[in-house]
């Protein structure tokens, strides 16, 4: 050996049959100095038995078993202070191995930086030793094979999942995607069917056990016994089994599904339109969600959709933010085809939220007969109000300073209005990445006709995790520091705050 450090070498093998091992990651296996593999408690090595008949004489074998394969554990740290452990003692035996001049295989199955081990060996040592990582076939490409079912056509999305996700949010993303992939099975098999059937993909899915090698099986999810299920299989949800929205395909792209009308014949549903309230879900009003339990498409904006569960039965029509009309024609469509429809806003759907625009778009003589019923929630300047005393106290107004559907002239002139009227003012949609210096004419406009110590609230995040609060005055106000994610609130001439930093607003205000 030379004075020179060894190389660090991550090769994948692909999924199990040895005749899938790369020409690269077969040449660099047979000329290695040390060739490392991980193993289970107990368990040989499957790694080293895809490769095994590579290993040229004399090679160092260096074994780097798991101190434990479940999260039970005595080790203080709990199962991630085990595993780091493990980790850091794995990376300084092969570092001692690369720093003698010795290149080092890691064996990886499937692909070395896909759910592999050797990932974390790459990141203790890559920094250190030159590093080359030789990707393998990945175990779902095999497992596709094995079906022979095309996985995704065109612009479907694929989502690959592991099954440890907690169900409602597996469910929800099996939705939303078009074809997937499930992996990391074994115990969590009965809760990835749960929800492959809340999600509406359990028919077509099918279940992959050790693809490539000698014992593969496959069959449909709904056949598999779930305890026959071993850590070695997946699950392939072909895009080609995902239910189509009606319509599909004769729409714009940009915009929601809509449904064939010629097609309709059963009853006319109601169109729901409902407010999930500005965050937390203790928030979502038990009206709201009894609707939301019943209905059998759920329609908005797509983190709007993300909030709600999904179950068996449920269609889910996320959007972008723009296209409110075009989603709410796909509602009215629906109820036309006698389908149970939710429309969801954040916060109250009817406080510059999805309410006006399902009436905008119902104006069309077409769903003169579709009812329309506004479930209400609690809104944003609601909750930041609570958050900070009781600002809205006596009266106010609620403005919105996006021009997208207004001018900004009048946006000004509501403006002077307000702050002519002494009215506590509310602004939602204060500032975004294309609308930097609204806050700052607005602020300029009402100095004109307020004292710099007027009282203002900022409100960011209310209700989630990154939550803040600001009570500051309308002259020391800093506009660089208000985004989208801000409910922005000017006092009255008459709001006050407490010494121990509370806003409020007399309701009573004196005559001239």
């Amino acid at each position: 050996m030379s004075g020179a450090p060894g190389r660090l070498w991550g090769v994948g093998l692909g999924p199990g049959d040895p005749e899938l091992i790369t020409l690269k990651a077969a040449r660099l296996i047979e000329s290695a100095d040390v060739i490392a593999y991980h193993q289970g408690v107990g368990k040989q090595s499957n790694a080293r038995r895809i490769a095994v008949g590579l290993f040229p004489d004399g090679v160092v074998e260096e074994v780097l078993q798991y101190p434990v394969t479940t999260g039970t554990t005595d080790h203080p740290g709990g199962y991630a202070g085990a595993m780091a452990e493990f980790y850091e003692e794995c990376a300084a035996r092969l570092g001692a191995h690369l720093e003698a001049g010795r290149d080092v295989v890691i064996l990886a199955e499937g692909d070395p930086l896909f759910y592999g081990s050797y990932m974390y060996m790459h990141d203790r040592l890559a920094d250190r030793f030159e590093t080359e990582v030789v990707p393998g076939v990945p175990a779902f490409a095999a497992a596709t094979a094995a079906v022979a079912s095309p996985l995704v056509r065109l612009t479907d999305v694929l989502t690959i999942l592991p099954g440890t996700l907690p169900e409602p949010e597996l469910a929800r993303r099996l939705a939303d995607t078009d074809g997937a992939i499930i992996m990391k099975l074994g115990r969590t098999f009965p809760a990835v069917v749960s929800a492959l059937r809340q999600a509406g993909r359990l028919d077509g899915a099918l279940y992959v056990e050790r693809a490539s090698m000698p014992e593969q099986r496959w069959m449909p999810v709904a056949d598999v016994d779930p305890t026959s299920v071993p850590y070695f299989s997946l699950i392939v949800v072909p895009g080609d089994t995902k239910p189509r929205p009606r319509g599909r395909e004769n729409r714009d792209s940009s915009a929601p599904a809509r449904t064939n009308l010629d097609s309709l014949v059963a009853p006319v549903a109601e169109v729901l339109v409902v407010g999930l309230g500005p965050g937390p879900d203790r928030w979502i009003t038990p009206e709201v969600a009894d609707a939301l339990a019943d209905v059998q498409h759920v329609v908005g904006y797509a983190p709007y959709v993300d909030r709600v569960p999904q179950r068996e039965g449920l269609t889910r029509h996320a959007s972008g933010n723009t296209v409110e009309v075009d989603r709410a024609r796909l509602a009215l469509d629906l109820a036309l085809a006698g389908e149970r429809v939710a429309v969801v806003s954040g916060g109250d759907a009817g406080i510059f939220g999805m309410a006006a625009a399902v009436f905008e778009a119902a104006a069309d003589d077409v769903y003169a007969d579709v009812p329309i019923r506004v479930l209400p929630g609690l809104s944003a300047v609601q909750v930041v109000a609570a958050r900070a005393g009781a600002p809205i106290g006596g009266d106010f107004a609620v403005m919105s300073l996006s021009d997208r559907l207004k001018p900004w002239s009048v946006i000004e002139q509501r403006l002077r209005a307000v702050a002519e009227a002494d009215l506590v003012l509310a602004v939602y949609n204060p500032r975004s990445r294309s609308r930097t210096t609204q806050v700052a004419d607005m602020q300029r406009i009402l100095l004109e006709h307020r004292d710099p110590g007027t009282v203002v609230v900022v409100g960011r995040d209310v209700g989630r995790a990154e939550e803040s609060l600001l009570v500051t005055t309308l002259g020391e106000l800093d506009p660089e520091s208000i985004d989208m994610k801000c409910l922005v609130m000017v006092g009255a001439g008459g709001t006050r705050v407490t010494a121990a930093g509370q806003a409020w607003t007399p309701r009573s205000v004196e005559g001239d």
